[in-house]
């Protein structure tokens, strides 16, 4: 029987890689946009729904900056594997713990780029019946949109290129790196 893996990439040091937004700059924006959501959301509660892994940073920052009352819940999906491009297919590995039935939801993604995942996820949480549904995004390439979708809250939108850190991996690695980098291009052809 012959079975197939897939090797791990080689370690870039992220500190050899272009920053394109410093920590400083993140924090900033992040902290524009939960006092936004805490105008848009007065005197309501809402459910911050992270999408596992890469938003998982996002959304902690965020909560923090939101004052009003604020639970969570976690969906996990996969759509790249191992590479720096999307699959197309996008599978659900975690769904929600909770019931968000008749409930202020904002979806919590860190990157929306071709639409796939996010169109996946606004259907699935649809079928759940909130009151009310939007979605925020750390970043937004849209430049690479296939599918329809914007999100309500962006924090930045950044030109086509492969970043890593701020909760953003490639192979599961650099998720820690505090501020946003750009991956050099095939780095390992």
């Amino acid at each position: 029987m012959t079975q197939t893996t897939q090797q791990t990439p080689p370690y870039i040091p992220a500190d050899t890689m272009e920053v394109l937004l410093s920590h400083e700059q993140i924090h900033k924006r992040i902290a524009e946009i939960g006092a936004q959501i805490t105008k848009d959301y007065a005197g309501e509660s809402i459910v911050l729904v992270g999408v596992l892994k890469g938003a998982a940073i996002f959304l902690s920052d965020l909560a923090r900056q939101i004052k009003v009352d604020a639970t969570f819940d976690f969906v996990a999906v996969s759509s790249y594997g191992k590479g720096t491009r999307s699959s197309g297919a996008v599978k659900l590995i975690k769904d929600l713990d909770n019931s968000i039935e008749g409930k202020n939801i904002i979806i919590v993604e860190d990157i929306l780029d071709t639409g796939l995942t996010l169109n996946f996820l606004r259907k699935l949480m649809l079928q759940h019946h909130p009151k009310t549904m939007r979605i925020a995004t750390f970043l937004d390439k849209p430049s690479r949109r296939i599918q329809q979708i914007e999100a309500d809250y962006v924090c930045f939108s950044i030109p086509n290129h492969f970043v890593i850190g701020y909760g953003m991996d490639y192979a599961e690695r650099y998720r820690n790196v505090d501020d946003v980098r750009l991956m050099p291009e095939d780095p390992h052809a």
